[in-house]
């Protein structure tokens, strides 16, 4: 286990809280040759922010996205259920066949059903917008599934945390896995890219990788060192990420060309990240509370959250054209631009 800062993401054991992951500390520059130092913290006026509370403490609510159905989905990772939250109010929560898979992220599929990530049991999961609810065993063992995307090519494609691998499981439930060039990587999050090829973060290799329907593989190193990059997304035009350890959002091209942007915190340990249009860009800060926001100009807005250390972690564009953020200590905050 590599020493330094602590972020919530499951590991080989699946838990979901003391996890190392290289800190932000002695060798890392506060701005690498790469790193814009020509941003602005801009201060918009804040948007109106509610929370709503979905679960206790205890249930852990930590992926969020918006499903076929005009509903938030939600994953409670501590209790092993899956959520669903109308706009209105209306809460049903669906229990897995385990209590302790570590329901992760979760994301729409081309099939009008939710598909999720099971961390500790090793499982890629589905369920139907009616609750009803399947799995299939990724054939590496331990393998620690986190990330999971829908691709262009009609499939789902997943990281592989503890075996440094990229899965893709077609609808019906087989899975094809395809070993990355660099061992100890932590392959993190992953999205479809606007090139048609499925981009991902590698915290531990410190790189942004991509690969493609067929499986060539690529990566990218960041230039600041021991940056921890974990969510990523696509905003139609380019890739953005943040960077746990470094307290950076980061941009890359196609092409392959980085740019950093430091957040006016460098301790606000960013997670999760999302595109509410091209060049708008909305992230968690699980360190300070808040919810960010960077424009492609490199313009950071910050919003603090109303209820103290509520552990911000995913982050969707829901139905409403709000964002909806899982807080982990048992609600949802909605805020309205």
């Amino acid at each position: 286990m590599v020493t330094g800062t602590e972020i919530e993401l499951p590991v080989a054991d699946g838990a979901l809280s003391g996890v190392d992951f290289g800190g932000h500390g002695e060798g890392v520059p506060l701005v690498s040759p790469h790193v814009c130092e020509e941003f602005a913290v801009h201060p918009s006026a804040a948007p109106a922010v509610r929370e709503i509370p979905v679960a206790d403490r205890d249930a852990g609510p930590y992926g969020i996205a918006t499903g076929p159905d005009g509903a938030l989905w939600l994953t409670f990772a501590h209790s092993g259920r899956i959520a669903r939250l109308t706009l209105d109010g209306e809460l049903d929560a669906y229990p897995l066949d385990s209590p302790e898979c570590r329901p992760a992220v979760i994301t729409p599929g081309p099939d009008e059903a939710l598909w999720f990530t099971r961390s500790r049991d090793h499982r890629i999961g589905r369920i139907t917008a009616g609750g009803e609810t399947e799995s299939f065993p990724v054939p590496t063992p331990d393998s620690g599934p986190f990330g999971i995307a829908a691709g262009p090519d009609g499939a789902l494609w997943f990281t592989e945390m503890n075996t440094d691998r990229i899965g893709r499981v077609t609808c019906e439930g087989e899975i094809t896995e395809f070993v990355l060039p660099h061992t100890g990587a932590y392959p993190s999050a992953i999205t479809a890219g606007p090139d048609g090829a499925l981009w991902f973060t590698l915290n531990q290799a410190n790189a942004i990788g991509r690969i493609t329907v067929d499986g060539d593989i690529t990566t990218h190193p960041l230039p600041t060192p021991g940056a921890a990059p974990v969510g990523i997304t696509g905003d139609g035009a380019a890739l953005w990420f943040v960077e746990i350890a470094a307290g950076q959002i980061g941009r890359i091209s196609v092409d392959g060309e980085i740019t950093e942007f430091p957040l006016p915190d460098r301790t606000a340990r960013p997670h999760a990240i999302v595109a509410a249009a091209p060049g708008d860009l909305w992230f968690t800060e699980w360190g300070a509370n808040r919810i960010g926001r960077i424009t492609d100009g490199g313009e950071i807005a910050e919003y603090g959250l109303p209820s103290p250390s509520s552990e911000p972690h995913g982050i969707t564009v829901g139905p409403d054209g709000a964002l909806w953020a899982a807080l982990e200590t048992g609600g949802v905050a909605r805020l309205e631009p």
